[in-house]
């Protein structure tokens, strides 16, 4: 008898012994799953938030009218960054009858670009809470390029602010946005 106790005893520690390896492998298997989970979870609010990021900076992509009412300006996005380009002027012959052209630019070969279709904005950043800065803006009235900061009042409405070195010594002028038909 006592050799069969022995023997239940030895199974009975064996069985033992699996069951807890069994125990610790299916804990570490959900810790693992868990874990899975939590990185997977974590990446998609990573992602959703720079998609939410992206999306806001979108916000200036359309037309705008300037301050003045003589320009109409379409903003594009091309990579990160942002541009706009005239595509409509209230004027847009000169007094001969002719498409008006960028006769003030100091690059003397540019002064026969049209202003139609002239890059006035260029290399805007989103940097977010309705900003965008890095950017510069040409004003082809006086042949001048500033740097500029763009700021969304709302969705409709936007400051464009042009400074030389800081924007305190600038001008800001109040685009709206065009809806088209």
């Amino acid at each position: 008898m006592v050799p069969t106790l022995s023997f239940t005893l030895s199974v009975l520690v064996v069985l033992n012994k699996n069951c807890i390896l069994q125990f610790e492998t299916n804990k570490k298997l959900q810790m693992r799953k868990h874990l899975g989970i939590f990185l997977f979870t974590l990446m998609l609010g990573f992602s959703a938030q720079l998609s939410a990021q992206t999306n806001a900076g979108d916000a200036i992509i359309g037309v705008w009218e300037t301050g003045s009412g003589k320009a109409r300006v379409k903003i594009i996005k091309s990579g990160n960054y942002y541009y706009g380009r005239i595509v409509w002027l209230k004027e847009p012959n000169n007094e001969e009858g002719k498409p008006k052209v960028d006769k003030n630019n100091p690059d003397e070969t540019q002064r026969q670009t049209p202003l139609l279709g002239l890059r006035m904005l260029k290399s805007f950043e989103f940097k977010g809470n309705n900003l965008w800065e890095e950017g510069t803006i040409y004003d082809p009235e006086s042949g001048s390029t500033y740097n500029c900061k763009i700021t969304m009042e709302d969705p409709n409405t936007m400051n464009i602010r042009g400074f030389i070195g800081i924007s305190a010594f600038g001008r800001t002028d109040v685009w709206k946005k065009v809806e088209l038909k």
